[in-house]
Protein backbone atom coordinates (compact mmCIF):
# COMPACT_ATOMS: atom_id res chain seq x y z
CA UNK A 1 0.00 0.00 0.00
CA UNK A 2 2.46 2.66 1.04
CA UNK A 3 4.27 2.12 -2.49
CA UNK A 4 0.97 2.63 -4.43
CA UNK A 5 0.34 5.85 -2.54
CA UNK A 6 3.61 7.40 -2.77
CA UNK A 7 3.98 6.51 -6.69
CA UNK A 8 0.00 8.23 -7.11
CA UNK A 9 1.68 11.19 -4.73
CA UNK A 10 -1.39 10.93 -2.26
CA UNK A 11 -0.35 10.08 2.04
CA UNK A 12 -0.52 6.47 2.69
CA UNK A 13 -3.17 7.66 5.21
CA UNK A 14 -5.32 9.10 2.46
CA UNK A 15 -5.17 5.78 0.55
CA UNK A 16 -6.07 4.10 3.76
CA UNK A 17 -9.20 6.20 4.27
CA UNK A 18 -10.44 5.79 0.56
CA UNK A 19 -9.59 2.22 1.03
CA UNK A 20 -12.09 1.90 4.07
CA UNK A 21 -14.47 3.82 2.99
CA UNK A 22 -14.16 6.81 5.27
CA UNK A 23 -13.26 9.20 2.32
CA UNK A 24 -16.71 8.42 0.02
CA UNK A 25 -15.92 10.74 -2.40
CA UNK A 26 -12.04 11.32 -2.96
CA UNK A 27 -11.32 13.77 -5.87
CA UNK A 28 -11.42 12.57 -9.38
CA UNK A 29 -7.18 13.35 -9.73
CA UNK A 30 -6.73 11.27 -6.35
CA UNK A 31 -8.46 8.64 -8.07
CA UNK A 32 -7.31 9.04 -11.57
CA UNK A 33 -3.93 8.59 -10.28
CA UNK A 34 -4.23 5.84 -8.25
CA UNK A 35 -5.71 4.27 -11.11
CA UNK A 36 -2.88 4.81 -13.04
CA UNK A 37 -0.64 3.49 -10.28
CA UNK A 38 -2.22 0.31 -10.57
CA UNK A 39 -2.44 0.55 -13.83
CA UNK A 40 -6.35 0.76 -14.33
CA UNK A 41 -8.33 2.60 -16.77
CA UNK A 42 -10.92 5.19 -15.40
CA UNK A 43 -13.88 3.00 -17.62
CA UNK A 44 -12.43 -0.57 -15.35
CA UNK A 45 -12.78 2.05 -12.21
CA UNK A 46 -16.06 3.11 -13.23
CA UNK A 47 -17.62 0.10 -14.58
CA UNK A 48 -16.79 -1.49 -11.08
CA UNK A 49 -18.36 1.42 -9.06
CA UNK A 50 -21.41 0.75 -11.19
CA UNK A 51 -21.19 -2.90 -10.29
CA UNK A 52 -21.06 -2.32 -6.48
CA UNK A 53 -23.25 -0.14 -6.31
CA UNK A 54 -26.14 -2.11 -7.87
CA UNK A 55 -25.35 -5.11 -5.45
CA UNK A 56 -27.75 -5.96 -2.30
CA UNK A 57 -26.15 -5.04 0.52
CA UNK A 58 -25.16 -8.23 2.71
CA UNK A 59 -26.77 -8.69 6.09
CA UNK A 60 -23.97 -7.57 7.84
CA UNK A 61 -24.94 -4.09 6.15
CA UNK A 62 -21.67 -3.25 4.21
CA UNK A 63 -21.07 -3.79 0.27
CA UNK A 64 -18.19 -5.55 -0.83
CA UNK A 65 -15.41 -3.44 -1.82
CA UNK A 66 -13.08 -4.08 -4.79
CA UNK A 67 -9.44 -5.04 -4.10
Amino acid sequence: MLDVALAARVSPETLRKIESGRVATPAFPTVAAIAGVLGLSLDAVWAEINATAHEPVPAGGHQRRAR
